[in-house]
């Protein structure tokens, strides 16, 4: 049994960022995604870092490895880095930013600064040797690494009809290491720019480790020039190191690598077909057979590299594409200077090795067998029992039903994902909030006639269903309907008595005006109506008792002040008495004054 590839996880979830909107699940085209706990996981066994989840998620949460600061450390390290910049760029840059970006590398320490189409001229040439040793045989062009690694794990038996010939980014790093080391004593290091997460995959793969130390995509690129304040238009006009040959400088294009391979480009050719977006590649994969004689090339973005998760989105996929053929156009003017013509350049064989590539399967584990009453217990938890319920609409990301039902049992994906089933248990919620309220709702039609009630509402009006179909003033005073109808009060709340049903209600009346439909939540307060009077009595028969008790209380305070007044005067009268009697008697008057001075205050 041959042993599994090492897991290289470029694409991952930041939680912090993820808000379950499943965005990414729908768009993923090999569904490398787990939903557990509303969060969207990346599962990296089966992730071919294409990027789209990267692309497409509105919350920014799926993001990929940065190696900026990798690069950074080279430099500062006294490394002779070099940069290999993917032709795509000049779908990025103005022609007056296309002049001045090799200098602009330069001015973040950038020793050598030279094009990937260097590589991509080499790499085409590789691959219309490879396809010509066998015409007869069908040969999958190999450049895109997102499309070699699907290729590897979802359709491994075609594995052995993609083209042996490395990539742009590989041949051109192994050729940079070749010829740098033997300028420089210090450690060489090369780093691609480019518009592709999948670069960065692809570098990591064991078998490449000799070619590439680092991946920047266009936007780690970009951030870097702000972190310096370096703007491209501000910078000197420079030449890249290396020139490309041939056609190289379109091959970022769809067919621009059949362009440079120097194959036939007619697209009504039979021997050469060019494909781009998923599903493109996928059928163009499928289709292909041993023996066909057909030369096919896939590739994943949409209209070429120009449309890469790593380009910046300024600007539509056209004009990058054009920016791209004018500027290939206008250096194809200034012709070509052989690198053997230039002082020291040696000789330039020696310098291309490793253009060849192996390629082995990858499939994914399938996993434990799935039966048929697995699927059909998962249509019943979701309400899809009847084949009429599988309605395959694509809602949740999966393409049926029951390609839905198996990730959830293989646990990728979860019930709820499924939009008609969450919109049935929402409508049942609905509708069990409306039959369990304790308040009695109505809902009339234009014409305010009667289509439902609630049991609390059929309980306070004392009716049944056979109601429904009746005006509204059969029951109830239709008036506060008539002024929403009208247009008079978009709302009406009000208290209003129903004495013929004994009751009491705060009435809330209002308009759906979408289903031409109006509403009244009736409120009982025929209780609290009634307690509140009572209250009320009470209060009043309360301030009432008080009132005549402090008056009662104010008349006796007054009585025993008036007695207290009578009852003092009686006994001062009654000492003078006695002070007159004692003075009448044989007592001396120093007898008689201490009396006087005690019971009198004169």
């Amino acid at each position: 049994m041959e042993e599994k590839k090492p897991v290289i996880q470029v694409v991952y979830t930041n939680k912090a960022h993820c808000r379950d909107c499943h965005r990414c699940l729908r768009v993923c085209p090999v569904k490398a995604i787990r939903l557990r706990d509303g969060q969207a996981y990346v599962v990296p066994e089966r992730c071919i870092a294409c990027g789209t989840c990267v692309r497409e998620c509105p919350q920014g949460a799926k993001q990929y490895i940065r190696e900026l600061d990798k690069v950074r450390g080279y430099i500062d390290a006294g490394d002779f880095v070099a940069a290999s910049l993917a032709p795509s760029f000049a779908g990025l840059c103005t022609p007056a930013e296309q002049k001045r970006i090799a200098g602009a590398l330069r001015r973040l320490g950038f020793r050598f600064v030279a094009e990937t189409a260097t590589g991509a001229y080499r790499s085409a040439v590789k691959t219309a040797e490879l396809a010509a040793a066998d015409p007869s045989g069908c040969h999958i062009c190999s450049s895109c690494p997102t499309v070699v690694s699907y290729v590897e794990k979802y359709q491994p038996e075609k594995t052995d009809l993609l083209v042996k010939a490395a990539s742009p980014m590989v041949a051109h790093g192994r050729h940079l290491k070749a010829m740098l080391e033997d300028r420089t004593d210090a450690t060489v290091r090369v780093v691609f720019i480019g518009p592709c997460i999948a670069k960065k995959a692809e570098a990591m793969r064991p078998e490449n480790a000799d070619a590439v130390d680092a991946v920047l995509t266009y936007e780690e690129l970009t951030e870097w020039f702000d972190l310096e304040d370096i703007k491209l238009i501000n910078c000197e006009e420079s030449r890249f190191d290396e020139r490309p040959e041939g056609e190289a400088r379109r091959y970022p294009l769809l067919g621009g690598s059949i362009r440079a391979s120097a194959m036939d480009t007619d697209i009504l050719s039979g021997s050469v077909v060019s494909a781009s977006g998923f599903h493109e590649v996928r059928d163009i994969i499928e289709s292909a057979k041993a023996g066909n004689g057909v030369v096919s090339e896939p590739m994943f973005c949409r209209q070429g590299c120009v449309n890469g998760p790593g380009m910046p989105k300024e600007g539509s996929v056209y004009e990058r594409r054009q920016r791209v053929l004018d500027y290939a156009a206008a250096e194809d003017a200034l012709g070509f200077e052989a690198p053997a013509k230039r002082a020291g350049a040696g000789d330039p064989a020696r310098f291309w090795p490793g253009l060849g590539a192996a390629f082995t399967p990858d499939p994914m584990e399938v996993g434990e067998e799935i039966t048929e009453e697995q699927i059909q217990l998962v249509f019943e938890s979701t309400g899809k029992s009847l084949p009429e319920d599988r309605l395959d609409c694509g809602a949740c990301g999966y393409d049926s039903c029951r390609d839905k039902a198996i990730a959830v049992i293989r646990g990728y994906a979860e019930p709820e994902m499924c939009m008609p089933y969450v919109k049935r248990l929402a409508e049942r919620r609905t509708d069990k909030i409306l039959e369990t309220s304790p308040n009695g709702i109505v809902i009339l039609d234009n014409n305010l006639r009667i289509i439902s009630m609630n049991p609390a509402f059929r309980t306070l009006f004392m009716c049944t269903e056979s109601l429904c179909g009746k005006h509204i003033s059969y029951l109830m005073d239709p008036e506060p309907f008539e002024q929403v109808a009208s247009g008079i009060h978009p709302q009406v709340a009000m208290t209003a008595n129903h004495a013929r049903y004994g009751l009491t209600c705060f009435q809330i009346i209002y308009a759906l005006p979408k289903d031409k439909q109006y509403v009244g939540i009736i409120v009982d307060v025929t209780k609290s109506q009634a307690n509140k009077q009572k209250l009320d009595q009470l209060r009043e028969k309360t301030i009432d008792q008080a009132r005549q008790l402090m008056e009662h209380q104010i008349r006796i305070a007054q009585t025993m002040a008036k007695l207290i007044g009578e009852s003092t005067a009686q006994g001062e009268a009654l000492v003078e008495r006695l002070v007159e009697l004692a003075g009448e008697g044989n007592v001396d008057d120093g007898g008689a004054s201490w009396l006087r001075d005690m019971y009198t205050t004169k």
